[in-house]
């Protein structure tokens, strides 16, 4: 593991990024791809938390803005990213990857509750943790999460996989054929230049427990290892 810059690590996976090119649910062959990715980083001796996202089936924000109650909206949202954790557990664990699912929000039946020792414990025993319920509070998202459970179990970075996008850009690179892409950045560069990346919460968190993050694709195979080796893909954004 001496070649390896970092040993403990947060993937943050957006919900979208499950659906594929479908843009809702859960698509199967691109969830096998996602967990045999992970198994390719997994074998190499690297402790792994995932945070993943509901976007995919539900966003408390969308259904705030459709008139529903923000709070009973974002507790939706947080059962949606419970369902896209359980669907990476199986297809995780059929690759032959130990793996727990643990909730912010208690039910039992299908997952253990977030306890910080435990998710420490599990990741020292070598088994991939799956991070489920956002934080268990309405008004956070889950860039928060990956964010504060990084600070929690003490990860070395938070890997931020984008569906498509490889890095950080001074724009839309999609809408803007000015963009431009940054290869390396602070949080508060994030924060004053408002690019989106990730919430003020989460940005915040990261810069306050020195924690780096770094953007790239996912979609391209073998980003994950490339990453976690010290390649310089994506965007590095340091933590101070």
């Amino acid at each position: 593991m001496s070649d390896l810059k970092y040993k403990r690590i947060v993937l943050k996976l957006s919900g979208e990024a499950l659906a594929g090119d479908e843009g809702h649910g859960i698509n199967p062959p691109v969830i096998k791809k996602i967990a045999q990715e992970v198994k390719n980083v997994y074998e190499l001796g690297i402790q792994i938390a995932i945070v993943v996202g509901g976007g995919n089936m539900w966003r408390g924000v969308a259904g705030s803005k459709m008139g529903m109650e923000r709070t009973q909206a974002d507790y939706i949202g947080m059962l949606a990213t419970v369902m896209n954790g359980l669907a990476l557990q199986e297809n995780l664990e059929s690759l032959g990857v130990p793996t727990r699912v643990q909730t912010s929000i208690e039910m039992r039946q299908i997952a253990e509750p977030y306890i910080r020792r435990k998710a420490v414990r599990h990741l020292e025993k070598n088994r991939v943790v799956i991070f489920s319920g956002g934080t268990g509070n309405p008004f956070f998202s889950t860039d928060t999460t990956a964010a504060l459970r990084a600070a929690e179990v003490h990860a070395d970075a938070i890997l931020m996989a984008k569906n498509g996008v490889d890095g950080i850009y001074s724009a839309d690179p999609n809408k803007d054929p000015n963009a431009v892409k940054f290869d390396e950045l602070t949080q508060m560069d994030i924060i004053n230049k408002n690019l989106q990346v990730m919430d003020t919460t989460a940005s915040s968190l990261s810069m306050d427990n020195d924690i780096p993050l770094v953007v790239f694709n996912l979609n391209e195979s073998g980003n994950i290892e490339k990453v976690v080796k010290g390649e310089k893909i994506g965007t590095t954004v340091k933590g101070k």
